[in-house]
């Protein structure tokens, strides 16, 4: 009876990938502190009596009625109760933006991963492999982590007899793809939170925006329309709601460009990943049988 010689399925039914166990509480507390954050900012900061010609002294609670506010800044304050949810978007973005930078600088490693790559290279084309290893842990970012985990394997299958060379190459190509799929989530992750806010910040401001046109028609309408100090409440009051705009647009743009500025970047160690796996499997092609 012929010998049955094992399948790659079953060769590397074992990896040496193990998923990273990573909390992701800012997902939902910082949201809901921001939006505290920008109640507070409007009611106390931008609220404050001092900044107000004719504040409303013995008024409290949600939404003291000042009036004649200093300077253009404080004049958000009438702009309506969609101006804290605004400011709440707005240190979400700020938030996120953080986080993403912190978490994105660390996968990224240290040093080139074009250089990083090269020097893996030379190693292997020497059949270093230990000293390939050492160069992952000196990477430090999601390049090195994956190249790694592709060279433990590639490090086994050297030395494996039980499989022909195309099962191996098709070994290291699963763990390269295992270790893949375990960091882009990482890279990934509270991105989706920038890419609404740049819609959503938006589709507010132009909720805050039409409540105010809609009050100060309103109150136009009520006091009979006529008359100079008419047409200037009407004036302020569709000021007030045009800041609910400007607002907005401002969030939604910033918004966009720490999105993109995130994805480039996640793009670059994609690519990076892409041809670490690349590499390894074109290295022990050509060297191992």
């Amino acid at each position: 009876m012929a010998e049955s010689r094992p399948t790659a399925t079953a060769a590397t039914a074992s990896t040496s990938v193990q998923p990273k166990k990573q909390s992701n509480a800012i997902s939902w507390i910082a949201p809901i502190v921001c939006i505290i954050g920008g109640y507070v900012i409007w009611r106390f900061l931008l609220g404050n009596p001092d900044n107000f010609g004719k504040p409303n002294v013995g008024g409290s609670g949600f939404w003291p009625t000042h009036e004649q506010p200093k300077n253009a800044l404080v004049r958000m304050y009438e702009g309506g109760i969609i101006v804290p949810l605004l400011i709440g978007l707005f240190l979400m973005v700020l938030t996120f933006a953080v986080e993403r930078f912190l978490t994105i600088s660390k996968a990224t490693g240290k040093g080139g991963s074009a250089e990083f790559i090269r020097k893996v290279q030379y190693h292997l084309a020497n059949k270093n492999i230990d000293a390939a290893l050492s160069e992952c842990d000196k990477q430090q970012g999601s390049v090195g982590n994956v190249m790694k985990a592709g060279l433990k394997k590639y490090k086994e299958m050297t030395t494996n007899t039980d499989l022909d060379k195309e099962q191996k190459v098709l070994a290291i190509q699963k763990e390269v793809e295992e270790a893949t799929s375990l960091e882009l989530p990482m890279l990934e992750k509270n991105l989706v939170f920038l890419s609404t806010i740049t819609s959503l910040a938006t589709l507010v401001a132009l909720l805050g925006t039409v409540m105010g046109m809609i009050k100060s028609f309103a109150s136009l309408g009520e006091e009979g329309g006529g008359g100079s100090e008419n047409a200037t409440k009407l004036a302020v009051g569709i000021s007030e709601a045009l800041y609910n705009t400007a607002l907005g647009i401002g969030t939604s743009a910033i918004a966009m460009v720490f999105y993109n500025i995130f994805t480039t970047r996640i793009d670059g160690i994609t690519y990076g990943i892409d041809e670490s796996g690349f590499t390894l499997t074109q290295s022990f092609a050509s060297q191992y049988h």
